[in-house]
């Protein structure tokens, strides 16, 4: 009936994987959970280890680092059951009935995804404060919110899906980097007319990271949008949308020459404990804008 699909890269996932058996045991329908390992550091795959003891889990090291969307392919194409759970690996399962929670909908729908959430409470450590506040008011929505914008709003965070629906698709294997992946998706079950059935079932992101492996991140994204443009695969976003209608304004260098005399300000915004996310915004637009403009110094 299911497969359950956990990535690794550089995470504890013992609490999920055990949380997870423990649900699944509970079903009266067959469940299977695959954990393969991305290419690890070496104390995290001494974490994990003991997963392969424990009954239905298939544990497995990779020796070579696949990347986001091809280690997803790969645990896809192992699967033994007619729908798949992707779940990431810094998942925290909130709910007791979450694996009948799902199942409740199978197999009457193709794609199911339950949502994500944030702590209430931001966390102590200051590196991480603008994560978790950008997670909490921008990423973490209501079902309500999500139905209003079905494709937009999807990520590959924690999703069941038709598992001949997502082979048919796949995540694009050419984005090696961090970075839209699941908008690339979404808009492809958009094209199809796939329904994205949006239900309340979240699981907790727990892989909260400082402010500057953020950026870093952030930055790589970007390039993968580009990238996307590039080769005629134009992703609607709205920092997307926004670039090109400065670039249709032909406004390309003032609004850069803004930014940067304004680039001091925007990273103290985001650095502090007063965060405004439309600073952030201007941060995307004018990396990008950067990027499309090569001779022009970079931050």
């Amino acid at each position: 009936m299911l497969s359950i699909l956990i990535p690794i890269y550089n995470f504890n996932v013992v609490e999920l994987v055990m949380e997870l058996h423990r649900q699944a045991t509970e079903l009266d329908e067959p469940v299977e959970i695959l954990a393969f390992d991305d290419g690890s550091e070496g104390k995290w795959k001494a974490l994990n280890r003991s997963l392969k003891d424990v009954p239905g889990v298939h544990y497995r090291e990779l020796e070579k680092n696949k990347g986001r969307a091809a280690i997803r392919n790969y645990l896809a194409r192992r699967a033994n059951y007619e729908f798949l759970l992707f779940l990431d690996c810094d998942s925290g399962i909130v709910r007791e009935d979450f694996l009948k929670t799902y199942l409740d909908y199978l197999p009457g729908h193709p794609l199911v995804y339950g949502g994500r959430v944030y702590k209430d409470e931001p966390p102590q450590n200051p590196k991480l404060y603008f994560h978790w506040y950008y997670g909490r008011f921008r990423e973490q929505m209501d079902v309500a919110t999500r139905k209003a914008r079905p494709w937009h709003s999807f990520m590959t965070n924690n999703f069941v899906i038709d598992k001949a629906l997502f082979l048919s698709i796949g995540f694009e294997e050419r984005l090696t980097q961090y970075g839209h992946e699941d908008t690339l998706f979404g808009m492809e079950l958009a094209r199809r007319q796939v329904q994205v059935l949006h239900i309340d079932n979240p699981v907790e992101h727990l892989g909260l990271e400082p402010v500057e492996v953020f950026l870093r991140k952030t930055d790589q994204a970007i390039e993968n949008l580009l990238f996307l443009r590039k080769t005629g695969r134009r992703v609607d976003t709205r920092l997307m949308n926004t670039l090109e209608a400065v670039e249709r304004w032909k406004m390309s260098g003032l609004v850069r020459s803004f930014l940067s005399a304004m680039w001091p300000l925007i990273k103290k915004n985001i650095y502090g404990r007063k965060v405004r996310l439309k600073a952030f915004d201007l941060y995307k637009l004018y990396k990008a804008l950067c990027i499309e403009a090569p001779r022009n110094p970079k931050p």
